[in-house]
């Protein structure tokens, strides 16, 4: 009876303790997003916030026109290039940089953590004046390195066929820190009698990295793969600083056009449906990722 009544005691002493937090989360989170969610199925837009008697709801009409809208489907596939170019391009140096920060051979190891991390605290506003500098078709460092092997200097931001690759490897280059840090906790966590245990059998670098590595990183790649995925899908800061999604609406990501569509022609009903079809692109993708990690590690 003392045990019952010491377990209930313990468990209103927790809710006591997380009431603030969930009200908190439920006021600034759920209620937005249900806020969003009603938003999408009418025409809200500015003239709604002084007028709300004008609200009219439209069923599934905005979500039929994001997609019939061409360029919904151009932003799409832009940020899908991002995900699917940028988001292994990411995960595979911060991979190689974790490697290189953890190695037993390596010095000053701080000091390379707070480097490599530096630019994922730097302000994109500092980072695009950098970037535009070395990506300067006539002045940049990146077109004087390439002319000492007779490349024509090429117009970065300007061409459309450079645009993306161009930022892909700003934003690889911003984000990479974070990951790395994950990736050295992981490295940290893999016990070291299995190398010893390879080692005994013969097992050189690579063989320990392909079999005892990489299979002990598996729930930090699924994390890192997961986090790096949903920030290439919402991928805004660095196009929008860059190009303003140009040239030729060739960088304009779907949270760009989402942002356009809200907050420059005041859409908010239109910008919902946008965000809603998103998340929901996003959702599928995140249960693949899951399954297939489920269905790796059975195997």
């Amino acid at each position: 009876m003392k045990s019952l009544t010491s377990e209930g005691r313990q468990q209103s002493a927790a809710w006591t303790f997380l009431a603030p937090a969930l009200v908190l989360i439920g006021v600034f989170f759920f209620v937005p997003v249900l806020a969003g969610l009603v938003m999408s199925f009418t025409d809200f837009d500015i003239y709604s916030i002084g007028r709300p008697d004008t609200i009219r709801f439209m069923g599934m009409d905005n979500y039929r026109h994001v997609l019939a809208d061409g360029e919904f489907w151009r932003a799409l596939r832009n940020t899908l290039y991002f995900v699917v170019v940028g988001g292994p391009l990411s995960v595979a140096t911060s991979l190689a940089a974790a490697l290189l920060v953890n190695a037993k051979v390596a010095r000053m190891k701080g000091f390379f953590r707070t480097v490599f991390f530096t630019p994922v605290v730097t302000t994109m506003v500092a980072v695009a004046i950098v970037f535009r500098y070395l990506l300067h078709p006539h002045y940049g460092l990146v077109n004087n390195a390439l002319g000492f092997f007779h490349v024509a200097p090429i117009d970065w931001l300007g061409d459309p066929h450079w645009s993306m690759p161009a930022i892909v490897l700003l934003a690889v280059w911003k984000n990479f820190g974070y990951n790395m840090l994950i990736f050295i906790a992981g490295l940290q966590s893999i016990p070291e009698d299995l190398y010893e245990a390879a080692q005994l059998d013969g097992a050189g670098w690579r063989a320990q990295f392909v079999h005892v590595t990489l299979p002990s990183l598996g729930p930090t790649f699924l994390f890192v793969g997961i986090m790096t995925m949903i920030g290439q899908f919402q991928i805004f800061a660095e196009p929008y600083v860059m190009t303003q999604g140009g040239p030729l609406r060739s960088t304009v990501s779907v949270v760009m056009l989402m942002y356009e569509q809200g907050f420059r022609w005041w859409r908010m009903g239109y910008a919902t449906a946008i965000a809603f079809i998103l998340f929901a692109i996003m959702m599928t993708v995140t249960v693949i990722q899951m399954k297939l990690q489920g269905d790796r590690g059975q195997s």
